[in-house]
């Protein structure tokens, strides 16, 4: 039986989208005028400060992978248009309004991209894809945040090659990532003894500690923060999306049916929570686990599919000594890394570096003057 798409689930899944500017999502800017359904067609007017709005295309991309998201929906249409110089003035109360209530934020930045990195079960090389996606991101010149949310099994530090502890800022009281390879770098496993220390922590405990790792690490300016997501779908996923609602999902995956039965779950979960999944990685491709099952699983899910990764030694070895995978030059997996980071700065491109602050600030000053 085909999903019901409704006027209220479409408008629930858009209030994910965030102005990476104002700070709030389009819905309660007001920036929705209107939706409308059509056998399984959503149509979506979206009304900007400014019709050339520099955040134009990441706003617009946000709408559609979040409607996309939604099961029984087939194809949307975003509808852009320039706000009139009322729902302008309204847009900018309601803004003021929410900066001044929003007393607890994250430290990570509404223009930040954040990318979880997700797998339905262990040992499918999620971790290795998240630092190695970290680094090549890094690589492109992009800042880059990788924060390890699996609490229990971390494996980040030893896969980047980190090994500075994390301590605070006496003045800010804020937590200091450790750096590696470029890429600014949190673990439970650079607080805790020694790597084989057993984290024996229940579900509150995860939340809080990754609540922690979002409110109190200095993070900064970031291009992308890459989320090493747990397995599974349990209490830090479902604690991301509470507190990271600009988070997009990739799903990694073996070749093998059974791993993508496991995946399909977590990508479920996903939607469910109205967070998008931007696509697939099928991992340890080629003669031993066979070939093909992450297409399959991209097509199921109607995501784009990033890339196949062999594998390879290469891998393995740069897991072991801190060297990531994506350096080598000279490996088969680094090239299909490499290509594959490149499909995703595609698929979620960083926010423009210029916003819509300055275009709109002598319109702002206009509207309260009464000249607009």
């Amino acid at each position: 039986m085909a999903a019901t798409v409704t006027h209220d689930l479409i408008m629930k899944t858009l209030e994910g989208v965030n102005d990476p500017e104002l700070g709030g999502n389009v819905v309660e800017l007001g920036m929705i005028r209107d939706v409308t359904i059509d056998d399984g067609v959503v149509e979506v007017g979206l009304a900007l400060t400014i019709a050339e709005c520099p955040l134009r295309s990441q706003i617009e991309g946000d709408t559609k992978r979040r409607v996309l998201s939604v099961p029984g929906v087939e194809d949307v249409v975003i509808r852009t248009t320039a706000m009139t110089k009322k729902q302008r003035s309204e847009l900018m109360s309601v803004a003021r309004q929410k900066a001044r209530d929003n007393a607890e934020p994250t430290q990570v930045s509404s223009t930040t991209r954040v990318i979880a990195i997700a797998s339905g079960k262990g040992g499918v090389g999620k971790s290795s894809m998240s630092v190695n996606v970290a680094v090549g991101l890094a690589n492109l010149g992009f800042k880059v945040g990788l924060l390890d949310a699996d609490i229990w099994g971390f494996s980040i530090p030893r896969m980047m090659g980190a090994t500075g502890r994390l301590e605070a800022d006496a003045e800010t009281k804020l937590i200091e990532p450790t750096t590696a390879h470029g890429v600014k770098v949190v673990s439970t496993g650079l607080i805790v003894e020694s790597e084989e220390t057993a984290l024996m922590w229940r579900g509150l405990m995860l939340s809080k500690a990754l609540e922690q790792f979002l409110k109190q690490v200095n993070w900064g300016e970031l291009d992308y923060l890459i989320l090493d997501m747990p397995p599974g779908t349990g209490d830090v996923q479902m604690a991301l999306t509470r507190m990271l609602p600009q988070a997009e999902m990739v799903v990694v995956t073996t070749p093998q049916s059974a791993a993508q039965r496991v995946a399909i779950r977590v990508a479920d979960m996903a939607r469910r929570s109205h967070m998008p999944v931007i696509g697939v990685v099928e991992n340890m491709s080629g003669e031993v686990f066979g070939s093909g099952g992450g297409t399959e699983l991209a097509e199921e899910l109607g995501v784009p599919f990033i890339g196949s990764i062999p594998l390879d030694h290469s891998i393995v070895s740069g897991g072991d000594t801190g060297v990531p995978a994506i350096t080598d030059s000279s490996s088969q997996a680094g090239a299909a890394l490499r290509e594959a980071v490149d499909q995703i700065a595609i698929l979620i491109p960083p926010a423009d570096l210029e916003t819509c602050t300055g275009r709109i600030a002598k319109l702002i000053a206009d509207l309260e003057a009464g000249a607009a």
